[in-house]
């Protein structure tokens, strides 16, 4: 005797391709007073969706986070190059000698 639940994992499937065709915001605020001061305010937002929607929405921070993305990694490398550069020109136009 087998089971099977096809429909199931269908219908998940199905789910799952609209939330990420579509996207999800859940928001949330936790905060934390004592004696009516707030002593801490902590502000949860959570996105779920596919990488096309989030750049559809403005999203792509992780191309730009060096610690995600080997380009941005290059970029900041060149940046530096660039700035010693500038540096070592303007400390040779103050003292040209050194």
């Amino acid at each position: 005797m087998s089971m099977e639940h096809p429909v199931q994992s269908n219908n998940l499937v199905e789910v799952l391709e609209k939330i990420l065709d579509k996207g999800v915001v859940i928001a949330g605020d936790i905060k934390i007073s004592l004696a009516d001061i707030e002593l801490l305010q902590i502000k949860i937002r959570l996105i779920v969706a596919s990488v096309d929607k989030a750049k559809e929405m403005g999203m792509d921070w992780w191309e730009n986070d060096p610690y995600l993305s080997s380009r941005a990694d290059r970029q900041l490398q060149e940046e530096n190059r660039r700035l010693e550069n500038r540096i070592q020109r303007l400390e040779r136009s103050v003292d040209p000698e050194g």
